[in-house]
């Protein structure tokens, strides 16, 4: 084939060498431009987070009790009973536990029963009903109402004649009108097919194709403000390729014209949805994409050339170029010609062309010649540091590239922009993915150690100093200080000019953009346009939304400058605009042409920016105009009666490989599955599949140096696997292999004869009902249980130790002398909160913990008391011996000084501990007594019985005239010997005791025998407060502890105080997982789950753990509340013009107990979850070994990490049993606690920051309260000029409530009701409203929460329902005069407001004041009685929340606005909130417990709910609840959710038992309840909730 050489000509070809200085200096450079008209070119090759006597209680206290001795016995020894409840306590669980049991077993027999019963009218009814899915951007779209067609140009006509004789593609340059000729076509061939029609012809359509999602709405406004016919637009984001037939056909009816991407009319065809004989005319916008395997030629290669001649529609292409790669004009036009089976034809008559469209004056700009490309000092630094971090690789590359491109200082905002919190999290999860993916995995550390290599450096680039970019040096590129330069002479002063500067990356627009927000002239109003496509990190994501909001910007001339990718050369209606500069060199022909076009505008410029004595720059230039000369002539050479295959390009090659891949044709409907195909068939059929996860695996294998390709299925696809026919190319292979999956796919009947899969997901309706947790089910998890604090901080010889004082608040409470203990640790400990510990009955103080800030030296020896001290103080008072083994113990105990001020910031931290205790424990294991010493010696000391670990004293004073061998008093604590005195102090076993001899002159001494008590935790039982302590004993067979009884007295408590002192690590070990900073009582309070049933509201607690504090069941409340809100604002700030609905299915996926499972789940929360409470077997050290004591010969039903139980140098591992919906809700728990611990700083940064981590969506990527607004677009409606009608609303309601508008038309929308869905361009207020409701919610629940801090969960919802009820918020608006302001459509809503305002000011005039007179109003009777909602309060309370969304936005999100609207309008009805309890009592729920409990009598009743199982018993289609009395269902409702199951369920119960007396109740439903059990039932909360 002959090569086609472009030859010069003075006319059309320039050719030109010489080359610009540039002025470098911070003066304006005087700018030389190069006129491509005024120099010539040559051709050049291509480059290529009290002292008194008893420790517990006074001996007056003690009270004489019936139980038996062993019983009291046991109130003393070291039992392993981890429960220390009274016995009717644990009768009533077990009772209430079998009730339990037994009503869920006939749950789950009448779920089964009536699972067949169950239609799908019934499931359909419980849920929402949906619009279809509109797209927001279409009224943007549909703005452009230009009439085109109306007066045609002669070459535009020419080309229009053409079209109606033959296929042709249209070659015109960009802006010449191209689609008024696709516009005229249509008109002829649509009053033809009226024709054909009229005289009986089955119907036709035509169908106009683009290449893209963005032209779709494009074209399609243009055509519809065009033409007069029928036209419709679809694309794949509408869902329309998954489409029936009989849909398909609908919309062919309809309409006479269809605008389209390609691909989906590809799909069509191939379902055959329609038939290509069913098409009149195929219009192709951007024709030159029809090549290989793109959807274009699929539709000619697959069907076109498939169908008889007679058969075939009309084609029309358009195209700027017909190439779009570097390669030979000719070539690349004969190729599209018989790609297309049309023939190219352009204008006959340039002249007239270049008349009617204005060509720009095209210059050249050079710059000094670039720098290599180098790494800067932050780059150096990053490589140095992190050199093993693959992840970076690319952004090494990038930016030592841009400091060549662009300079120094747009190289380091590389890192500044990628390493950025958000963008960072984009690597770890690329980093994760890699390792996922590796066929033998990293190990953990590695993966560990890149994350943190990753955090490193993101933390070390947020300390970077950046500077601010100069002129000087190499801050700045050549290539840049000549844009700037440019930039400056046209914007320096206010022009109308507009500018696009193409650039090839979209990271160089970003950066660009970046720098000349800081250096850009005065006038200049930039922003990006780059593609919508999900970039790298750092690289800016832009939506469609927000590529038409700024091209309606620069129409407008808001903005004057774009820097572009490639998005704006092809496809998107830019307006013409006077500069067009190519800061980046185009690649191909086309968008050489392309981005030309775009400079349309009269006396405008198009400049190429080239390197100075850069000749591969200079070849570029010359080969895109010596391309477009040559491709200009040889379509003005065309002769117009050629064959179309009459050239040098073999067509019918291309069509036999075609034939050699296999394709079938279903002979039922026409469907066509071949190799292109095949891919998309399979992948929608698997993804239809139940719980469709995987995806198909594609395993190549060489055979006979052919591919062969198996691709293997999900588990649960009825076809697993399927091998393709060798092939010399992969890609084919894996067609093949997907094609032979898709016949016997077809032969199973698992495609049907339209190849669509027989298996159906229902979406969207059935989202909601797929996102709820199985309320039953509950699974075993690891627990922690003790914080890894301990075990990280093993394995050294300390040489320094931190402090944490205990103390008690009220000494006086514990009733002995005592003084504070000391907690030693490697590490300093947080500041713990102070809580309660119960000293004696009805006594308590705090115990205060202080963490010192200086650490204590520790030498050798001083260790070495430490260590003695502590294993002392489990010996003596414990009864635990340990081995010495200094470097695995987690902490020290030691005494301090008595009376001295303990103060964080202490210096003398030494002079703190009390060393004379210390070392007289450290040089003496007992005090031995003897006959000789003074009876003074033995009043207060610390007694051990040395053969009994659980017998304890405390001694007070010799009596005078007992004797050993006497009778033992009476009202003495109880033991197995009672002879004598000196029996009874002994524990020897009888054998031993017959050999024993004492000295019988020996004294007696009184004392107090110690109730081994060891959670101080919890209150005092009453049989631990009846237990007697008194004792008489002899001080021979005791041991004398050295421990003083101060210190004794204090160490009893330690147990307790460590154990929630662990507690708190744990907790805020869980936060620092999520990142978080939090209070430690918040946070722990947060994972408390302190029973069985915690987190079911008022219903009678299950196995309590006592002593554990607050659970978690408020702070999931207010969680709850705050994760609505912050959903709702991002996903309003990342879609503000999507639908409410389409807001609320978003939403739920985000906020749904399964999603906060799923991502707790993943990161391992569950282990933090406190699920127990204090334990004898858990509290003391792990990381020593125990030598003697209960437990060291045993584990205990625990297993160890290493080793073989306790007695191991290891930690202990427990599991505990955790519903799924405990660990959803210990999420929003942690969100409140979360919000707690940040609005105490004035924000809820961290509770935002708590949402992102546990939601884990894109919807929501969110660090700051702050980064909402940030993420805010400003619709054009808002930020448009106000009438001044809207003027005037702003200015009423800024004097009416105080709040003044800056965007009026915002203000306006908040009050527009959907039956107008918009009011010229400002929509109704259905998405403010979506908004303003979960801010309302959250200023409420912030109210009530904070308002009542006692009140359990139920309580608040219940309260808060009065508050944001239709009712309230209605008459709230009328008494703010919003009625007023309402734009509505429809006589029938404005009679019922009218009715209901009022009824509302009649209310308020008869009230006398009173707040909740609202709560009397009368509805008015409704037009449609099957609807739940009254229209009349629904608008009006609508208004309000509307009103607040709008306040929201306006105020640049400030939620403090809506705290003040709230304090001023609503707080005053709700000071007294008993006032609404007759209110609360209406919710169905609550009203059923209520009546039965406290009307009927009746205890044994429950509200279950559980998934809807369909007939095979499997298949989950939504929710049902019932509600059972007396182990009979009386009732049941369904819906989408347990929630709303329970509240129709309900609902029929009431019905039911209206009207019921006692007795009759009685009778009809078996209930033989005493009145005591009702009783108990209402303190408890009520029946029993599953």
């Amino acid at each position: 084939m002959a090569q086609i050489v472009s030859s010069a000509s003075e006319e059309d070809l320039i050719i030109f060498e010489d080359t610009i200085a540039i002025n470098h200096s911070h003066q304006l450079p005087q700018l030389s431009l190069i006129d491509l008209e005024d120099v010539q070119m040559d051709n050049h090759d291509p480059p290529t987070n009290q002292n008194n006597e008893t420790l517990f209680h006074n001996e007056s206290m003690i009270q004489h009790g019936n139980g038996s001795q062993a019983s009291e016995e046991a109130l003393y020894e070291d039992t392993e009973s981890e429960s220390e409840q009274a016995e009717d306590d644990t009768s009533q669980k077990l009772k209430i536990t079998a009730r339990k049991k037994e009503q869920k077993e006939k749950f789950e027999q009448w779920r089964i029963r009536n699972a067949e019963q169950i239609s799908n009218d019934e499931i359909k009814a419980a849920k929402t009903k949906a619009e279809d899915e509109t797209l927001s951007i279409r009224e943007l779209m549909s703005k452009d109402k230009s009439q085109i067609i109306s007066d045609p140009r002669e070459y535009q006509m020419e080309l229009f004649e053409m079209a109606k004789k033959r296929n042709i593609i249209a070659v015109l340059d960009t802006g010449s009108g191209k689609t008024l000729i696709a516009a005229l076509l249509l008109r002829f061939v649509i009053d033809r097919e009226l024709e054909n029609r009229a005289r009986g012809t089955p119907p036709r359509i035509a169908f106009f194709l683009v290449d893209c999602v963005t032209l779709v709405f494009q074209q399609y406004a243009v055509l519809h403000s065009n033409l007069e016919y029928e036209i419709e637009r679809f694309c794949g984001e509408m869902g329309c390729d998954l489409w029936s037939r009989e849909t398909w056909q609908k919309h062919l009816k309809e309409n006479k014209i269809i605008v389209c991407t390609a691909e989906i009319l590809y799909n069509c065809l191939v379902h055959s949805f329609i038939t290509i004989d069913q098409i009149n005319l195929l219009i192709f916008d951007e024709a030159h994409h029809a090549k290989k395997n793109h959807a274009y030629a699929r539709l000619i290669k697959d069907f076109y050339l498939a169908a008889d001649s007679a058969e075939r529609p009309k084609v029309f292409g358009m195209t700027a170029s017909p190439v779009d790669a570097r390669q030979d004009p000719v070539q690349a036009a004969k190729e599209l010609e018989a790609m297309l089976h049309c023939q190219i034809a352009t204008a006959s008559d340039l002249s007239l062309l270049r008349m009617s469209v204005s060509r720009p004056h095209e210059q050249v700009a050079a710059y000094s010649k670039l720098r290599f490309p180098y790494f800067t000092t932050l780059s150096n630094s990053l490589k140095a540091r992190y050199p093993g971090l693959e992840v970076l690789n690319k952004l090494f590359k990038f930016a030592q590239e841009a400091t060549s491109e662009l300079g120094e200082w747009c190289a380091d905002q590389v890192w500044g922009f990628a390493l950025a919190e958000q963008e960072a999290m984009k690597l770890e999860r690329k980093i994760e993915r890699s390792r996922a993916g590796e066929q033998i995995l990293k190990p953990i550390e590695q993966l560990d150690n890149e994350l943190d290599q990753l955090r490193d450096a993101q933390a070390f680039v947020r300390d970077w100093s950046f500077g601010s970019p100069s002129f000087d040096g190499n801050s700045l590129s050549p290539k840049v200080i000549l844009l700037h330069g440019y930039l400056h002479q046209i914007f320096e002063r206010p022009s109308e000019t507009r500018c696009i500067i193409f650039v090839n990356r979209r990271y160089t627009a970003r950066l660009l953009g970046n720098l000349f927000s800081r250096i850009g002239p005065p006038h200049m109003r930039m922003d990006l346009l780059i593609g919508t496509r999900y970039g790298d990190p750092g690289d800016a994501k832009i939506s469609f939304r927000q590529q038409v909001l700024t091209l309606t910007k620069f129409r407008k001339g808001e903005l004057n400058c774009l820097f572009a990718t490639s998005i704006a050369e092809e496809g998107l209606d830019i307006p013409d605009c006077n500069v067009v500069i190519r800061f980046d060199l185009y690649k191909t022909l086309i968008q050489y042409i392309q981005s030309r076009g775009r400079a349309r505008h009269t006396n405008s410029k198009y400049i190429h920016m080239i390197e100075d004595h850069n000749r591969a720059h200079l070849q570029i230039v010359t080969d895109v105009r010596g391309g477009e000369l040559v491709m200009r002539r040889f379509c003005e050479a065309l002769p117009a009666d050629r064959l179309l295959q009459g050239n040098d390009y073999n067509f019918e090659r291309t069509i036999a490989k075609e034939e050699k891949f296999r394709k079938y044709i279903d002979p039922e409907s026409g469907a066509t599955l071949t190799y292109a195909s095949s891919l998309t068939i399979l992948a929608h059929f698997i993804s239809c599949l139940p719980d469709a996860s995987a995806s198909p695996i594609f395993s190549m294998r060489v055979d006979n140096k052919l591919f062969v390709c198996e691709v293997v299925l999900p588990e649960n696809s009825p076809v697993r696997s399927a091998t393709g026919r060798p092939s010399s190319r992969k890609a084919i292979a894996k067609r093949s292999a997907a094609f032979e999956a898709c016949l016997l796919l077809r032969q199973g009947c698992h495609l049907d004869s339209n190849l669509l899969p027989t298996y159906h997901k229902h979406l969207p309706v059935m989202r909601n009902a797929h996102l709820a947790l199985n309320m039953n089910k509950a699974s075993q998890y690891d627990m922690m249980v003790k914080p890894s604090l301990w075990k990280a901080t093993r394995g050294c010889q300390p040489t320094a130790l931190f402090i944490t004082v205990m103390e008690l608040d009220l000494p006086e409470n514990l009733g002995r002398d005592s003084q504070p203990l000391a907690l030693l640790t490697r590490t300093r400990l947080p500041d713990f909160p102070r809580f309660v510990l119960h000293l004696q009955p009805d006594k308590t103080s705090d115990i205060v913990c202080k963490s010192m800030l200086k650490s204590l030296p520790v030498p050798g020896v001083t260790l070495s008391k430490f260590t003695n001290f502590t294993l002392r103080i489990y010996k003596d008072i414990f009864n635990k011996k340990f081995e010495i083994n200094e470097p695995q113990m987690d902490y020290w105990l030691v005494p301090i000084v008595k009376y001295r001020p303990i103060r964080a910031h202490e210096n003398d931290v030494e002079g703190l501990i009390d060393w004379e205790v210390l070392d007289y424990v450290d040089q003496n294991i007992e005090w031995k007594w003897t006959i000789h010493e003074p009876n003074s010696s033995l009043e207060n000391r610390y007694l051990v019985d040395r053969w009994d670990g659980g017998r304890r004293f405390f001694s007070s004073r010799v009596v005078p005239g007992l004797r050993a061998l006497d009778p033992v008093p009476e009202d003495v604590a109880a033991h197995k010997y009672m002879k004598s005195i000196i029996d009874y102090s002994v524990s020897l076993y009888p054998r031993a005791r017959e050999k024993a001899v004492w000295l019988s002159d020996q004294p007696v001494i009184t004392a107090h025998r110690i109730l081994h008590r060891l959670n101080w935790l919890d209150e005092f039982s009453e049989q631990q407060k009846q237990a007697k302590s008194k004792a008489y004993i002899c001080p021979e067979p005791l041991l004398f502890s050295a421990i003083p009884v101060s210190v004794a007295a204090m160490g009893y408590l330690f147990p307790a105080v460590l154990t929630r002192l662990e507690s708190y690590l744990v907790a805020l070990e869980a936060c620092d997982v999520l990142r978080l900073t939090v209070q430690p009582h918040l946070a722990l309070e947060a994972i408390t789950k302190d029973s069985d049933n915690t987190g079911e509201h008022r219903e009678q607690q299950i196995h309590v753990q006592k002593g554990m504090g607050k659970n978690y069941e408020r702070l999931e409340f207010l969680g709850d509340c705050f994760l609505k809100m912050a959903t709702s604002i991002s996903i309003f700030c990342i879609s503000p013009e999507d639908n409410e609905f389409e807001y609320h299915v978003r939403r739920m996926l985000l906020i749904c107990n399964k999603n906060l499972f799923v991502n707790a789940k993943n990161l391992e929360l569950y282990k933090f979850i406190r699920s127990m409470g204090f334990s004898r077997r858990t509290w003391y050290p792990q990381g020593i070994k125990l030598l003697e004591g209960k437990g060291s010969n045993a584990t205990n039903g625990t297993k160890s990490l290493e080793g073989k139980g306790p007695n191991a140098n290891s930690e202990i591992a427990q599991k505990h049993t955790l519903a799924d919906k405990t660990i959803a809700d210990v999420c929003e728990a942690l969100i409140g606690a979360a919000l707690l611990s940040s609005r105490s700083n004035g924000n809820m940064d961290m509770a935002v920051k708590a949402v992102t981590a546990l939601v884990c969506s894109d919807d929501h990527k969110i660090s700051e309260w702050a980064d909402y607004y940030r993420l805010y677009s400003k619709p054009t409606y808002q930020t448009a000029n106000a009438s001044a009608s809207q003027m005037y609303l702003a200015e009423q309601i800024g004097k009416k409530l105080g709040y003044h508008f800056r965007y009026p038309r915002l203000l306006f929308s908040a009050f527009v009701h959907s039956s107008i869905q918009s009011y010229g361009d400002v929509p109704c207020y259905q998405r403010l409203e979506f908004l303003g409701d979960a801010l309302l919610d959250m200023a409420c629940v912030n109210f009530l929460f904070h308002r009542h801090p006692d009140r359990d969960p139920q309580w608040l919802t219940e309260h808060k329902m009065a508050m944001v009820s239709n009712k309230f918020l209605g008459a709230l608006s009328v008494k703010l005069g919003f009625q007023r302001f309402i734009r509505f459509s429809g006589q029938t809503l404005e009679w019922q407001n009218r009715e209901f305002v009022q009824e509302v000011e009649e209310a308020e005039r008869e009230s006398e004041g009173a707040p909740d007179y609202w709560t009397t109003v009368k509805m008015p009777p409704k037009i449609n009685p099957s609807l739940d909602t009254n229209f009349a309060s629904q608008c009006l309370s609508d208004v309000v929340e509307s009103y607040l969304g709008a306040v929201f936005v306006d105020s640049e999100f400030d939620f403090y606005e809506i705290e003040k609207f709230f304090e001023a309008h609503i707080r005053c009805y709700f000071e007294d909130m008993s006032i609404y309890d007759t209110f609360a009592n209406h919710h169905p729920v609550t009203h059923l417990h209520k009546l039965l409990t406290l009307s009927l009598g009746c205890s044994n009743y429950s509200i279950m709910a559980s998934n809807i199982l369909s007939a095979s018993g499997m298949e989950e289609r939504g929710h049902v609840a019932v509600v059972m009395i007396h182990g009979d269902v009386v009732a049941n409702g369904t819906a989408s959710s347990g929630k709303n199951a329970k509240l129709k369920a309900s609902h029929e119960a009431l019905n039911l038992l209206k009207g019921l007396i006692p007795a009759d109740f009685r009778a009809q439903y078996k209930c033989d309840c005493k009145a005591s059990d009702a009783e108990e039932v209402e303190v408890g909360g009520g029946g029993t909730a599953i």
